[in-house]
């Protein structure tokens, strides 16, 4: 009986502490950054630009699409974007109060320039 006891307790705590462990060689893998596309509606501050992402929705009660617009903050770090350019977010570490994202690649250049 005590022999399963000692047997029951050091499986469980085999376990627990091999939970949290990686190999000291690598480091743990990181999940796949969210990209958007949308439009830039404002590139007046000082690398920052503000892009406007539409997205559709499908009601939950009465199963009409809706466009959802919302605005994203994102880091222009050589200040290439202009207003009207549809332009590729990338996720990325809080850079400041509102900033979340980074510009990664302008899809298309605006006509008017």
């Amino acid at each position: 009986m005590e022999n399963e006891a000692a047997k029951n307790a050091s499986k469980h705590d085999a376990g627990k502490h091999e939970a949290g462990k990686h190999d000291a060689g690598q480091k743990p893998e990181r999940h796949q950054r969210q990209t958007k596309v949308g439009f830039v509606t404002s590139a007046k501050m000082q690398k920052t630009i503000v892009v406007k992402v539409t997205r559709t929705v499908q009601h939950n009660l009465y199963k009409r699409t809706m466009r959802i617009t919302k605005k994203f903050y994102a880091h222009d770090e050589n200040g290439e974007a202009r207003t009207g350019d549809k332009v590729r977010i990338v996720e990325t570490r809080p850079l400041s109060k509102l900033k979340r994202w980074r510009l990664a690649e302008i899809v298309a250049r605006s006509a008017r320039a």
